[in-house]
């Protein structure tokens, strides 16, 4: 039911209610929908034996997806895997009692025995739900970006960004979610060492199964940058095969020489390092194969900024 069997769902013209309604009805038609409680819901559509677990807000997969589809459901289309996404409707964390009985029941029916291969995904809040739940399916495979490890205040009281959520359960059943990694075959974090708080609890994550790589100066949204930079497809695919090496991800972040956010903040540090040598090579690089007025301006203040002095200099010897 890949793409050559005509899966390819559009539902960006649909409002809130049309979509949930018309992503149920693909599930039950593919496979299954179930939903889990008042704030998430899991939908299935069963093709390949590869099967891509996916957590994702409504939100987000309305700002990220032409289609306002699922990522899963790109995997289904191009390559022919199945697809399980669990959805919640705002930062839960997937932490719900129900979230927690659906997992034990795809457990106890022996679901994930029935692929090849597991793969979960999530970034952010849902990484952290990607990694707690990946112990269901002991081997699986797990891509995360920045994750967080937990929100128990006992454990990283220094991450101001979500203390309403400190109410939360984070030590009860499916906790914490590195040791919930210890049952995967591999797991992979990215993250951006210059975000201090993602950092830390990137640390956090130290295993000998999981392996981190970095995205310095990407900033805090990861996912939109993989995503924009179109080498979501090939983390994923790495990952199923569990050779997401440095040297595969050093290769797929050559992107980010043809992708303008970043360029920008590397921008913005080199100015704010003041390397004036360094900024005009980056500028004159990028105002020479992109159309980036923002570079070819700030070549030409440099310009004239080294011009003015060289005339100083000059006046002075006369």
């Amino acid at each position: 039911m890949s793409a050559q069997n005509g899966f390819s769902p559009d539902f960006s013209a649909l409002g809130r209610g049309e979509w949930l309604s018309a992503l149920r009805t693909l599930g039950q038609e593919h496979g299954f929908a179930e939903p889990l409680g008042k704030r998430h819901a899991g939908i299935f559509i069963e093709d390949g034996d590869t099967l891509l677990v996916s957590f994702e807000t409504m939100s987000g997969i309305e700002a990220l997806s032409q289609t306002r589809t699922p990522l899963g459901f790109d995997m289904v289309r191009t390559k022919g895997w199945s697809s399980l996404s669990l959805l919640s409707h705002g930062d839960t964390w997937f932490r719900d009692p129900r979230v927690y009985e659906f997992f034990d029941q795809l457990l106890d029916d022996d679901f994930f025995d029935e692929f090849e291969q597991v793969v979960f995904y999530g970034a952010g809040p849902c990484g952290y739900a990607a990694a707690a739940f990946s112990v269901a399916a002991p081997g699986a495979r797990v891509l995360l970006l920045q994750p967080q490890a937990t929100l128990d205040p006992r454990v990283t009281e220094w991450d101001d960004r979500f203390t309403d959520m400190r109410r939360l359960d984070f030590t009860s059943r499916y906790g914490y979610a590195p040791d919930m990694l210890d049952a995967a075959d591999a797991a992979y974090v990215l993250y951006d060492p210059r975000e201090r708080l993602d950092a830390m609890h990137a640390a956090l994550f130290t295993r000998s199964n999981v392996t981190k790589h970095r995205m310095s100066l990407f900033g805090n949204a990861l996912q939109t940058d993989v995503r924009m930079m179109d080498v979501m497809p090939r983390l994923l695919e790495d990952t199923a095969e569990g050779n997401l090496t440095r040297e595969r991800f050093a290769g797929y972040m050559r992107a980010r020489r043809s992708y303008l956010p970043y360029l920008r903040r590397l921008l913005a540090h080199t100015d704010g390092e003041k390397r004036d040598a360094l900024t005009r090579m980056l500028c004159h690089n990028v105002s020479s194969r992109l159309n980036a007025p923002r570079f070819r301006r700030r070549l030409a203040g440099l310009d004239a900024a080294a011009s003015d002095t060289e005339d100083g200099a000059t006046q002075q010897v006369g």
